[in-house]
């Protein structure tokens, strides 16, 4: 058996699976503290259907920690930002587009030194080691305890960054963190390098939060291997996560669009999921969600990390109602819909008012929500299901017939037939879809770079590259012997000499698991 957990703004899920079966599944507050939300979810889950600490083989956790501290800029450690090309790259210097509270929340330094590659490998100029001494020096008198190295296309090569972190390292004592941007981002400079800024500021809550996490599955007796759930919708282990905790940050949709597909049994599939605030739609392609192709805005942040395409409407159980418009959202009353929605003697109408008004759920006292005009109640939902529709419509690349798969609690919303896509598929144990989506996720591994393609070898250094991809997915707790590619391309670069061809390769197997 293992356990699936899911740690969202209002609600922490939890499930007991035993493989692809669910055994007990519950719904948990979300606590200030969140990991004694952990325990209690645990408990009840105990309480469901009993089991012992040794039978657990794993935990997957999916958890919102590291995006909510980088959003409310706590938290953060005090982090220096260094940029291996000059004499190239001055005019736009580290941290450039930064929101001015994060820079400070981060009392961050930014320093620019000689080294970096042109795309086909040539070096831009060689690394001053003593240049980066001074620069470690500096960041050591300035209190700096973790540091982003980030190089000019460092994913064709990134000898230079090795080098630079070991001179730094030296500096300034083996305790310092340091994060690489070719082991974060991807092609593109200045977003890889915010990625790697995120990660480097994030590396010392991370250790915490993975501490009180094990403890508090600890504390039930259970010593099974704790894995938290990446963007992409494969899993991450504990030393994984100390050192890249930025891939964490959209793990909650992901594990519900995971979720809809081992719950639904469909592999390729437009996933609703609509929670207390809001509907995050998104594609699952092969049982994993559609990447998007652009930049990623986190924070007011650039970066260029593995992040899934969703889009998010204001539409969720605790959506405010406009009586007049009837229009659902953006405002929602949110955590606080158990003590402001009518049907809990609150004086705010929303959206979960207006599904028990209709029949669609049994919360609270229906007889408060009885006075509705049945006008209201109609135009309401005709105009969550049109918008929800719209939303499908523009995500999908093409216009064959999609089916639409409907997770999470406040799915309940949405009617058993959407406009242009028909009937709604609502799975078994839909309202805990999060949780069993971070149970069953796999174990990922992916290469981004540019490389010169001979035509005579071209075979061998595709092959090469794939291989590359696969020994990432081991090397995050894979089994080898179910490593598979499931995503390769390769983009020729006509204005680059040299038969220049970006490719990237993404491998996934199944975990390890009773690995100790």
């Amino acid at each position: 058996m293992h356990i699936g957990i899911d740690v969202g703004g209002t609600n922490t899920d939890a499930v007991l699976m035993d493989g692809n079966t669910s055994l007990a599944g519950v719904k948990h507050s979300t606590t200030p503290d969140v990991t004694s939300g952990i325990v209690q979810a645990i408990e009840d889950l105990r309480a469901q259907h009993a089991f012992d600490g040794a039978d657990i083989e794993a935990v997957m956790i999916g958890t919102t920690h590291f995006i909510n501290a980088l959003v409310q800029a706590k938290r953060l450690a005090p982090t220096a930002a260094l940029r291996l090309g000059l004499p190239a790259t001055r005019a736009l210097p580290p941290l450039v587009d930064w929101p001015e509270v994060l820079v400070e929340a981060l009392e961050a330094r930014w320093y620019l030194a000689h080294g970096g590659y042109e795309f086909d490998g040539r070096p831009i100029s060689p690394l001053d080691p003593e240049e980066l001494r001074a620069h470690a020096r500096d960041m050591g008198e300035h209190g700096i305890r973790s540091v982003a190295i980030s190089s000019v296309f460092s994913p064709v090569n990134h000898d230079l960054e090795l080098q630079a972190a070991a001179i730094v390292k030296e500096e300034l004592g083996p305790e310092v963190a340091i994060s690489l941007s070719h082991e974060i981002g991807r092609i593109g400079l200045l977003e890889r390098e915010n990625a790697t800024i995120i990660n480097a500021a994030l590396r010392e809550l991370a250790g915490e939060i993975v501490d009180g996490l094990t403890a508090a599955v600890r504390a039930h007796g259970i010593d099974a291997p704790i894995f938290l759930s990446q963007n992409d919708g494969t899993l991450m282990d504990e030393d994984f996560v100390r050192r890249y905790p930025v891939a964490t940050f959209a793990s909650g949709p992901t594990n519900s669009m995971r979720g809809a597909a081992v719950t639904s049994g469909l592999e390729t599939c437009a996933v609703v999921d609509v929670g207390g605030t809001t509907a995050d739609i998104g594609l699952l392609i092969g049982g994993f969600p559609r990447e998007t192709a652009n930049e990623v805005k986190v924070a007011g942040i650039r970066t260029n990390f593995r992040m899934p395409d969703v889009l998010s409407l204001g539409i969720g159980g605790g959506s405010i109602v406009d009586t007049e418009t009837g229009e659902v959202g953006p405002e929602s009353v949110g955590y606080r819909l158990t003590s402001e929605a009518l049907v809990f003697g609150g004086s705010t109408l929303t959206a979960t008012d207006i599904a028990v008004a209709a029949g669609r759920a049994q919360v609270g006292d229906p007889a408060k929500v009885a006075h509705l005009d049945p006008e209201l109640i109609q135009r309401v939902l005709t105009r969550i299901a049109e918008r929800i529709a719209e939303a499908v419509d523009r995500m999908r690349t093409s216009p064959d017939p999609i089916p639409v798969v409907a997770v999470g609690g406040g799915s309940i919303l949405l009617p058993d037939s959407l406009p242009i896509f028909g009937a709604v598929a609502r799975p078994e144990n839909y309202a805990v879809a999060n949780a069993i989506g971070a149970s069953i996720a796999q174990v990922g591994g992916e290469i981004d770079k540019v490389v010169s393609i001979d035509p005579a070898g071209r075979d061998e250094t595709i092959a090469a590259l794939k291989q590359e991809a696969v020994e990432k997915a081991v090397a995050a707790g894979a089994r080898p012997d179910s490593v598979a590619i499931i995503d390769f391309d390769e983009v020729p670069i006509p204005y680059l000499p040299g038969n220049a061809t970006r490719v990237r390769a993404k491998a996934v197997g199944d975990l390890e698991m009773g690995a100790r």
